[in-house]
């Protein structure tokens, strides 16, 4: 890559200026000829003459150079989609030498360093090989180590941090998650009822609904999230476990969380499956995996984060706080086949493999095509719906 456009810079801003080569040569006191050379790129100024140069047009030696530390909140995003749609169709180890260099290049932008990060953690385990997939997260960790002691950005920090952890967590590495994170805060405060209390102080109606509304929406899915992982600390304990299950999917139908973040509902389906086969419920097993695909073959992509009637003022939230806006971190393409391999190839599920439920289960999620839903889907909705009730 090449970092350096001082000679587009220097020509554009002549040009703009109405001065000629001449003109810019006498006031630098060198030939016409060295200033042709520095806008065709052949040579570069003497460092000391950059202050100068950069003095008379006004901008600063960076700008003068083309050099351009810092991305957009849009650039990161679409740099985004382009490298999460290269993972899901290069060869990992291709896209991410194409991953370091940019990283190289914009070593102080941590929003983007971030988002590098996340992109390794959520196609690491594509590398196959288990000793390439543990290098892929350990250098996410090193990113997000990077963030988080750089960036003047107090939640941006807070997220890196949480990331870092989870590397540690994917490198089996769980002291070191409870050295870096230590006691959770638990003090039963939060910002949103002061801020909206505020907002409202000052007549401003709605930005209180919708601080409410973004903290509502924020800690459902904390919570649904909290549901999952106590799931699996439950698999000793039949009872408890249906009650986390039952609590959580009356939850999800309060919000009408199908629609709302229907990723995160199938994972929990997922989670739930297998613990109801761990606990010898094949018929729970069963159920809960039909609803699993029911709503993997929907009409549900591209997955995003969005509201719906009751949350209609968080869009600005997910605009403008969120450095992916409503995106999630992985493409349809490839959540599609994680989607498919974590029921076909899990050992889980292995004892269900002849079962003709369970067959036509797997069918129905290999009919997923992207924005569409496998006629057979629409057709069979309804009955399975009833069959779940």
């Amino acid at each position: 890559m090449k970092e350096i456009h001082l000679g587009q810079v220097l020509t554009k801003k002549r040009r703009r200026l109405g001065i000629t080569q001449d003109e810019l040569a006498l006031y630098m006191g060198v030939s016409k000829a060295a200033v042709s050379k520095w806008e065709t790129g052949t040579t570069y100024p003497d460092i000391t003459l950059l202050p100068r140069l950069a003095g008379y047009f006004h901008i600063s030696i960076d700008e003068l150079m083309g050099y351009t530390p810092q991305m957009t909140r849009e650039e990161i995003r679409k740099l985004y989609r382009q490298l999460s749609e290269e993972f899901a169709s290069q060869p990992i180890g291709q896209v991410l030498v194409h991953c370091r260099e940019i990283a190289e290049k914009y070593a102080s932008c941590f929003p983007l360093l971030y988002q590098i990060g996340s992109l390794y953690v959520n196609y690491g385990a594509m590398a196959g090989e288990q000793e390439k997939t543990r290098k892929i997260y350990e250098d996410a960790r090193e990113l997000f180590k990077r963030v988080k002691t750089g960036t003047d950005d107090i939640d941006l920090a807070k997220q890196a941090l949480n990331m870092e952890a989870l590397c540690m967590l994917l490198l089996n590495r769980p002291k070191d998650v409870l050295d870096l994170l230590g006691q959770p805060d638990c003090s039963m405060t939060a910002p949103e009822p002061l801020l909206a209390s505020a907002y409202q102080m000052l007549g401003s109606l709605k930005q209180a609904e919708g601080i409410l509304q973004t903290g509502i929406y924020y800690h459902m899915l904390v919570i649904m999230n909290l549901f999952s992982v106590y799931l699996g600390l439950c698999l000793d304990d039949a009872g408890r476990f249906h009650e986390i299950y039952q609590r959580a999917m009356h939850m999800s139908a309060v919000f009408g969380l199908e629609k709302l973040h229907p990723g995160m509902l199938l994972s929990f389906y997922l989670t739930a499956s297998r613990g109801f086969m761990k606990l010898g419920d094949t018929e729970k097993a069963l159920e809960v995996l039909e609803q699993y695909a029911l709503l993997a073959a929907g009409n549900i992509y591209p997955l995003h984060l969005k509201g719906d009637r009751f949350f209609d003022l968080i869009d600005n939230w997910l605009e403008h706080t969120l450095v992916l806006g409503d995106a999630l971190p992985r493409d349809s393409r490839t959540i599609q086949k994680s989607l498919v391999d974590a029921v076909e190839h899990s050992r889980v599920f292995l004892p269900l493999q002849n079962h003709p439920q369970f067959q036509g289960i797997i069918r129905r999620l290999k009919s997923i095509a992207p924005g569409n839903a496998d006629k057979e889907v629409s057709h069979d909705s309804e009955t399975i719906k009833k069959n779940s009730r």
